[in-house]
């Protein structure tokens, strides 16, 4: 995204990806620690939280969720390890 939506110009630009959840639901979500990846189809993926906006002039931090990388293989294939991914 590099026009990115009013509170996110801060950020931008950075990397939207459809993800599939394990349990099926396709969702869309920023992708981050992307720096350096060959991203594809089909790559494993894990939600982490991440902070999402800052305002200086009212004092708040927004956090939420994004997707990186698989950073190490999941362990038995644990919804806590492995959280989807990036969807066709």
């Amino acid at each position: 995204m590099n026009q990115a939506p009013r509170g996110f110009a801060n950020i931008a630009p950075y990397t939207v990806g459809m993800v599939r959840l394990e349990e099926g639901p396709l969702i869309t979500a920023q992708l981050t620690d992307v720096e350096g990846v060959e991203l594809h189809i089909g790559m494993p993926v894990e939600m982490v939280t991440r902070k999402l906006q800052e305002s200086s002039e009212h004092g708040y931090i927004v956090y939420g969720y994004k997707f990186r990388p698989l950073v190490s293989p999941p362990i038995a294939s644990s919804p806590s390890t492995r959280d989807g991914v990036v969807a066709t």
